[in-house]
């Protein structure tokens, strides 16, 4: 081959592959055995052996970047759901009601999933309820799954109807644990947040979409009524405690805006990059050195921070991370290629808002996930950043597909990967009576570590196998 023929096709994987690791370290961390493991293999806040909440505790772990990490992949995929093009063709009028319309779903994901766990439905669970869990698994799939287009309009629409009719019904009609009655209060917290930010972060990127000064110049605000609410009768006292659906919308959710916002920057970076034309292999052989600098460099400063936070050596993690941060980007002051060009507005971006969260770390006490505060909105947005430009190389420039697949296919369907342990794996594998035997992993550290991988791999699995099949959930 001529070796200036251009490379296959320019596609854009590392995407997938952030939200898949986002996803699958979730799941991780929610099945990785509770009280043996050391204090950083949990959320910093919730530590073990008792795992109680204490807000006094500052720094961050491994599983505080986790639904930071999610939240970017959010709005990064922004501009590819919501982009220039779409809104053009189909009026903003049209995309808000379609964020609306996604928001609306995820919020019936919440209600719905919560209320169907199988703890929920029985306290000891029992067949019944793993049944009923699986079941109510199995119905999520005419909810939010396309239908194939071979059926008509009408079909489709029907099938919907018939399955959101059956879940409400079963939501209703169940008699669940301890007295519980149905009720929309009580909901899955995380994808609650999920769906706030899938209507209020694509708003912000339809209405700026063409501006992206205007799209940072939201967050002042933002953080004007978090610091004016604390003033007693004062109106932004009143915006921030205003929610006319509770159980929906809260004013504090809007702070996931700090990550949402600057992820939609790294989806544009992408498309430019996408839009930039096929690369050849004379190009691409000459960023060869760099992208090995690009797979170091990102992993030390990650490492770095975990580290340097969790420990609370703060004044040597500040030095040390401003040392990675200006060589890389001494190393890439004078790119001229397009792989090159992502990789550098990727770590420029992530190298202010990484410093950034350093310099506001002794704010508020310092860096925790909760409860929240500004230096960890801008230094998990940071460390995004870094993790992003990580699976650029890996799994967009090397290709190194086998080992990427994984977190790609995973993250192309985090809807079943979210609720494949809790509503298909456990309930499965307690009906087969392999499931009490996973109490053996639990006297160990390094088994109670192994129950959490095991578990992980068969939800990687699953949700490979129904991306592989294309049988998506989508809102």
């Amino acid at each position: 081959m001529n070796i200036n023929t251009p490379v296959k096709s320019q596609r854009a994987s590392a995407l997938d592959a952030l939200r898949g690791y986002a996803i699958l370290t979730m799941v991780l961390s929610g099945t990785i055995a509770y009280g043996i493991l050391p204090g950083w293999m949990y959320h910093a806040q919730v530590p073990p052996p008792a795992h109680t909440f204490d807000p006094s505790i500052y720094g961050i772990t491994w599983v505080d970047l986790v639904f930071p990490f999610f939240l970017f992949a959010m709005g990064a995929a922004f501009p590819f759901s919501i982009g220039k093009k779409i809104i053009e063709e189909n009026g903003i009028y049209k995309a808000v009601l379609n964020a609306l319309g996604r928001g609306g779903q995820l919020v019936f994901f919440a209600i719905y999933i919560q209320h169907l766990y199988p703890w929920v439905i029985s306290e000891p669970e029992d067949l019944t309820a793993w049944l009923i869990t699986l079941f109510a698994f199995a119905l999520m799939f005419p909810m939010f799954m396309r239908l194939p287009e071979k059926y008509s309009v009408l079909v489709r629409t029907a099938i919907k109807i018939a399955a959101y009719s059956i879940g409400i019904f079963l939501l209703l009609t169940l008699n669940y644990a301890n007295n519980r009655t149905f009720s929309t209060g009580f909901s899955n917290i995380i994808i609650i947040v999920l769906a706030d930010m899938a209507i209020f972060g694509a708003l912000a990127y339809i209405f700026t979409y063409k501006n992206r000064l205007a799209r940072i110049a939201i967050l002042p605000f933002i953080m004007a009524v978090f610091l004016g609410s604390t003033i007693e009768g004062s109106w932004t006292q009143w915006l921030y405690n205003f929610t006319p659906v509770p159980w929906m919308y809260k004013f504090y959710y809007l702070k996931y805006l700090f990550i949402i916002i600057p992820g939609t920057f790294a989806g544009e970076y992408l498309i430019d990059w996408m839009k930039s034309g096929p690369v050849s292999e004379v190009e691409k052989q000459s960023e060869n050195k760099l992208a090995w600098w690009m797979i170091v460099l990102p992993v030390i400063l990650i490492i770095t921070n975990l580290y340097g936070l969790y420990t609370r050596i703060l004044v040597f993690n500040l030095l040390l991370t401003s040392g990675l941060l200006f060589a890389g980007i001494f190393i890439l002051r004078n790119v001229k290629t397009r792989n090159a060009f992502l990789w550098k507005n990727l770590f420029i971006a992530g190298a202010y808002l990484l410093m950034l969260g350093l310099f506001f770390e002794a704010y508020e006490g310092g860096i925790r996930k909760d409860h929240s505060t500004y230096s960890y909105y801008f230094v998990t947005s940071g460390l995004a950043f870094m993790a992003l430009i990580f699976f650029s190389v890996v799994c967009d420039f090397f290709k190194w597909d086998k080992s990427c697949r994984f977190l790609v296919m995973s993250g192309q369907n985090p809807m079943i990967a979210y609720v494949g342990s809790s509503m298909l794996i456990m309930p499965l594998l307690n009906i087969v009576g392999i499931a009490s035997y996973l109490s053996v992993f639990n006297s160990d550290p390094w088994l109670g570590f192994l129950k959490g991988l095991i578990i992980t791999g068969l939800v990687a699995m699953v949700t490979m196998l129904f991306t592989k099949i294309k049988w998506f959930w989508r809102t």
